[in-house]
């Protein structure tokens, strides 16, 4: 195949994926995905901490990709800020916490835990999130960690679901990731003094 060829099909491959281009985006209903799912994270409990504050660039944070498993032409968003609130919303992580209210400032409420996001991809069929989740005391740092966590990999569902999958694939890998980092952070917390 000629270079001129080469370059007309690629030129065509591009306009094709970008002209037909279908934003699907994974946090629309990340809600309802938790509320079918109350009780699976199975998290212990903690009295460490009332109240949660997510900085605006954590809040705002969206990430997208293309799978060719599921069409090149649908393009996911995930709007994890969203997600992130979602979680700390969820059933499941307020009776964890016994109950957790979010704050407009980190500096204000005592008992606050900070989410600082530090990376989040969905790479080799899972989720990757990094957390810095600092706890805020009389609008002092009296704990900070970093947390790293994997989802669980999702292949095979997004191989023989496709299209249909790929939203499921991605919300169950981003909760089993936010579930392990969350349980960790609450025995942490439970070890302080």
């Amino acid at each position: 195949m000629s270079i001129l060829m080469r370059s007309a099909l690629l030129a065509f491959v591009c306009f094709f994926l970008g002209a037909c281009t279908i934003r699907q985006t994974v946090e629309s209903d990340y809600p309802q995905y938790l509320a079918k799912n109350v009780r699976e994270s199975k998290l212990p409990s903690t009295d460490k901490a009332r109240h949660y504050f997510l900085p605006p660039q954590t809040r705002s944070f969206s990430y997208e990709f293309r799978s060719f498993l599921t069409g090149a032409s649908n393009l996911w968003i995930i709007e994890f800020g969203k997600m992130l609130e979602d979680t700390l919303k969820s059933a499941d992580v307020q009776t964890a916490f016994g109950t957790l209210t979010a704050v407009d400032s980190a500096s204000g409420a005592d008992a606050t835990l900070v989410f600082e996001l530090r990376d989040y991809s969905f790479a080799d069929f899972g989720a990757h999130i990094s957390l810095n989740v600092k706890l805020m005391n009389a609008g002092a740092v009296t704990f900070e960690k970093a947390y790293t966590q994997a989802g669980k990999a999702q292949g095979g569902k997004m191989f023989l679901g496709g299209y249909f999958a790929q939203k499921n694939a991605v919300q169950q890998s981003t909760k089993l990731a936010m579930d392990e980092i969350l349980r960790r952070l609450i025995v942490d917390l439970n070890e302080l003094r």
